[in-house]
């Protein structure tokens, strides 16, 4: 074995065979894999090995078709099989929420050019004639839909790797992992040791183990998952071809052709744990014992809908064990806490994924950045507060829920609260309705008496109208709002402007009580962040910027070197924050404070630490609803104090409080895009309009990145949509634009109904050159297409005259 390698990749399933061929192909040659068993132990050699292409996250979709397309690449490229069959797939609609479901994927698909398409009942019984499609409301065909061998799959990967130089190194057990002071690791085994520039961890089962080795807790856990195959069908077998695999989401299993058979799976509400504390290293190519009564439920609902399948013998059962994290999704990218230490744990739909999971891995670790954004993926979206307790009520909830649909602004209770600030308990006796925020309770909404709940689904719900009510509140007078979930940093020291401003590409303030905006520029040179930047005294500065971005933006800060006698202190969970907004915003401050609140006494985008209703905060004229405000930042402790003292004076004045929900709407209005869906490492600048922040006059983190692509105009431009919206529904993101003609324009990235304009709105993207403000477009809510203009303006205050007022 050698001695020194620019990545170890430890695991010898499927995701680490495509990460270790991707590497090489990308070009890193002097790479290793170590697997403690064979190749394929764990999951990967029991998976059912289903693989689709739709998804409803844009970018999941789109490394789910490269993966598909990849497997008959690599049988040419290294003559390994990997018992590739696309029969297409069929997905079934017996609700109303599922047909809106899949017609917004339909339009995606026509969108980006993937094939999935609507079919009548004929066409759908002439391509699986043993389904009955009684009491569908819609069927959908995916024709490249269908399933590989898992075995073969694996094995090309590893033959594809070592056909560019990469080692493969079987029964190999890592023991340790061993961090070196230039960044460097030694990876230690009994048969040697390895000093490596990356650690990849794609462990599998043992993801936890291998984790811990670096002093690193990932939130995950594993579960049975049973399948079965039959004996064969002489109706199947009649056939003479394969059939298409059914996905019939609403019965909550899954059933493909398997021989001359039907391999049916399910995940079922009574679901079982394993291996809670610690996978055995001794696991390998083993299986539970079967329990098939489990889900007999969800079996029984399968056998109507192909009846067929309730006469046939059973012929295989398998019940292995599969890792999850939270939220069903990747634990991807870079630890943020460690240096050159990967992780791609948690994988679910495997087969589908695993070819994009692996050129991503690549190109994050080669080229400092992925092409696409993955922050759904991101491994730091999770903290500490995601331990044992909120992981396994997570995962319990996402597999027995697996097939539910995850619908637009749905919060979901399992594993809560995991966080909570201490006004809390006051919020909710005034009727909060709460979300999760990186793990804090935050405040949604606002319902009418204490103990209220929110109804979920694509249309209009019952917080409809009590959001409207809040918005309509702070435009017509005064709202609060809790910002405690935003991010907050101080850095102190003779360094501090020096620092920020090498990091952020805006020019800091240089005068005392002034702030910024800046934002930063990612490696690709696209938008990788915003943030409002105070000056608070000579050598103190805080920065704001977006919470669930806290621990992603840590990799950014850490790019930079703090100067001598510098000091970066992360402040979010000691710092609570209050936002006043309206135009009565002044009036009620200036009840509870003797400071002067005039436009000539503090100004926009000015700061001051002052005392309000008798508690300390620094106080910033800036707020994110695009109205008259401040932003008021205090000690978490004072928090109660601070928001009892501001709901009593808005009341006075026709106020009260506002939540989250209503701030979305309230800046989409004012056309305000937001980190996560208007700016993302994906888009540049000059896309989202924040090139005008861009000093290019002094040097900031990758710069040279955003100068290659400085004088190229815009492939899109951030625009804003007024949309006649029917069937009481709006825009949440992801919808697709085209023009009248059928022309692919641009998707929507945030939308809104807008209670003060009377205007359903979306923010979204439309390329170069296909559409200009007036004209009108068409915008697919619930996949079908609504007439919609795009706006010259924001709809509200679009010269800033009640913001700097």
């Amino acid at each position: 074995m050698k001695a020194h390698a620019q990545a170890v990749v430890i695991g010898g399933g499927l995701v680490g065979c495509s990460i270790l061929y991707h590497l090489a192909k990308l070009g890193w040659r002097d790479v290793v894999l170590l697997e403690r068993d064979e190749l394929t132990s764990g999951s990967t050699w029991h998976a059912a090995a289903g693989i689709h292409g739709l998804h409803d996250s844009t970018n999941i979709s789109r490394i789910q078709h490269y993966t598909m397309g990849l497997y008959k690449q690599l049988e040419a490229e290294t003559g390994q099989g990997c018992g590739v069959f696309q029969p297409g797939s069929l997905y079934l609609a017996q609700t109303e929420a599922r047909e809106h479901q899949l017609r917004l994927q339909e339009a995606k698909a026509r969108y980006y050019g993937m094939n999935f398409h609507e079919v009548s009942r004929d066409e759908a019984e002439r391509l699986h004639p043993l389904v009955d499609f009684d009491g569908i409301r819609c069927i959908m065909y995916e024709p490249d839909g269908g399933n590989v061998d898992p075995s073969g799959v694996t094995m090309a990967y590893a033959a594809g790797a070592r056909a560019r130089g990469a080692e493969i190194h079987r029964f190999t057990p890592v023991t340790a992992t061993v961090p070196q002071p230039d960044g460097s690791w030694v990876v230690e085994t009994p048969k040697g040791s390895v000093r490596t520039d990356w650690v990849v961890n794609a462990a599998g089962l043992w993801g936890r183990e291998v984790a811990a080795m670096a002093g690193l807790e990932l939130p995950l856990i594993p579960t049975e998952h049973q399948y079965f195959v039959t004996e064969t069908i002489a109706e199947v077998a009649a056939q003479g071809r394969r059939l298409p695999s059914v996905a019939d989401r609403d019965g909550e299993y899954y059933m493909r052709q398997e021989g001359q058979g039907l391999l049916i799976g399910a995940y079922e509400r009574d679901m079982r744990f394993w291996a809670e504390d610690g996978t055995p290293q001794g696991f390998g190519h083993d299986l539970f014992a079967d329990d098939l009564d489990r889900i007999m439920d969800n079996v029984m609902r399968a056998m109507a809908r192909v009846p067929v399948a309730a006469t046939a013998g059973i012929k295989r059962v398998i019940n292995g064990p599969m890792i999850w994290s939270p939220d069903s999704a990747a634990l991807f990218g870079p630890v943020p806490e460690l240096r050159n230490y990967f992780c791609c744990n948690g994988i679910i739909p495997g087969f589908s994924q695993s070819g994009g999971l692996g050129l991503l891995a690549a190109e994050w670790m080669i080229e400092g950045e992925p092409r696409l954004d993955m922050f759904g993926w991101d491994l730091a979206r999770f903290g500490p507060w995601a331990g044992k307790a909120f992981t396994k009520a997570r995962v319990q909830d996402q597999y027995a829920n697996r097939f539910a649909i995850h619908f637009p602004n749905e919060e979901r209770a399992a594993g809560r609260p995991a966080r909570l600030r201490p006004a809390y308990e006051m919020q909710k006796s005034m009727g909060a309705v709460f979300g999760l925020n990186c793990g804090w309770e935050h405040p949604l909404w606002f319902a009418d008496e204490p103990g209220g709940t929110e109804t979920t689904g694509f249309e209009r719900q019952n917080w409809f109208e009590p959001v409207g009510r809040e918005v309509r509140m702070l435009r017509t007078h005064v709202g609060v709002l809790d910002i405690s979930n935003f991010a907050t940093y101080e850095i102190r020291g003779p360094g501090a402007q020096d620092w920020l401003d090498a990091l952020l590409a805006n020019r800091v303030p240089s005068v005392v009580g002034r702030a910024c905006l800046a934002p930063l520029i990612g490696v690709r040179g696209g938008v990788a962040g915003d943030f409002t930047v105070t000056r608070l005294a000579p050598d103190r500065f805080m920065m704001i910027g977006s919470g669930l971005a806290e621990r992603y933006h840590r990799r950014f800060f850490d790019m930079v070197p703090l100067p001598q006698g510098t000091t970066f202190e992360n402040r979010t969970d000691a710092l609570c924050g209050m936002n006043v907004a309206g135009p009565k915003s002044r009036e009620l401050l200036q009840r509870l404070t003797n400071e002067d609140l005039s436009n000539a006494g503090f100004g926009f985008m000015q700061a001051r630490q002052m005392v309000v209703a008798g508690v300390p905060v620094v106080a910033l004229r800036v707020s994110f609803t695009g109205d008259l405000g401040w932003e008021l930042h205090c000690a978490e402790e004072q928090q109660t104090a601070l928001y009892r003292a501001l709901i009593e004076a808005a009341r006075d004045m026709g106020g009260g409080p506002v939540g989250s929900r209503a701030l979305g709407a309230l800046r989409i209005e004012k056309g305000y895009g937001s980190w996560g869906r208007e700016y993302s490492p994906e888009y540049w600048p000059q896309e989202v309009g924040l090139d005008r922040l861009i000093k290019l006059d002094k040097d900031f983190l990758h710069k040279d990145a955003y100068l290659a692509l400085a004088g190229t105009p815009p492939r899109e431009t951030l625009s804003i949509f007024e949309i006649d919206a029917v069937n009481d529904a709006d825009a949440s993101g992801g919808e697709p634009i085209f023009l009248p003609d059928g022309t692919g324009v641009g998707r929507v990235t945030s939308g809104a109904y807008s209670a003060h304009t009377g205007k359903s709105l979306a923010l979204g993207f439309a390329r170069a050159g296909t559409a200009q403000p007036g004209d009108i477009v068409e915008i697919h809510v619930l996949g079908r297409p609504h007439k919609a203009r795009m706006l010259a303006t924001p709809p509200f205050d679009p010269e800033g005259l009640r913001l700097r007022g």
